[in-house]
């Protein structure tokens, strides 16, 4: 996880993973026949910690619905700043960088950003009774997921919060203009 997380998937390479675990190409071959089979155990890996990686300790403390999607950017943003700007979403950079995956390694990708998706859904859902009849809570979590994904892209590539902190606030703006609709 580290490593894809750190080089990407593509300069990762098996020598890197075998001196990051300690361990010999036999055992990592015994476990993981191709380095792709590792690709897919660190995406399912992502895919099951969700809730317990990312959400829980967001959302820890925070009971506002709407404050829980604002506090997962804010750890996002939080990655970012103590990074100075080189840490990006494991899942979507993965997604980046890997134009044509093969099926398994596309459906593991997509069920993590559904993951993500469906995690926000339930904070707006939890807070529908303040937003306009007939919103579409997954839609809006899409946009939310937009937001972050875009937010980071472009504050890695400028190295500055600036973009970040921008399409956050705009959300915001849009997220109390829906409340107040209501």
């Amino acid at each position: 996880m580290m490593l894809f997380m750190e080089k990407g998937y593509l300069s990762t390479s098996v020598a890197d993973i075998l001196r990051e675990a300690g361990a010999n190409s036999g055992s990592l071959y015994h476990a993981f026949p191709a380095k792709q089979d590792l690709l897919l155990a660190v995406l399912e890996r992502y895919r099951q910690g969700i809730g317990p990686m990312l959400l829980d300790p967001a959302w820890a403390g925070v009971d506002d619905p709407i404050d829980r999607i604002f506090a997962l950017l804010a750890r996002y943003r939080a990655g970012l700043e103590m990074t100075e700007c080189s840490y990006g979403c494991p899942i979507g950079s993965l997604a980046l960088e890997i134009h044509e995956p093969d099926p398994p390694v596309r459906e593991l990708l997509a069920a993590n950003f559904d993951g993500w998706v469906a995690g926000v859904k339930t904070c707006l859902d939890a807070a529908a009774d303040r937003l306009p009849a007939g919103t579409d809570t997954e839609a809006l979590a899409q946009f939310v997921l937009t937001v972050m994904e875009g937010g980071v892209m472009q504050s890695r590539t400028h190295r500055t919060l600036r973009a970040f902190d921008a399409s956050v606030a705009s959300l915001r703006d849009y997220l109390d203009r829906l409340q107040a609709a209501r």
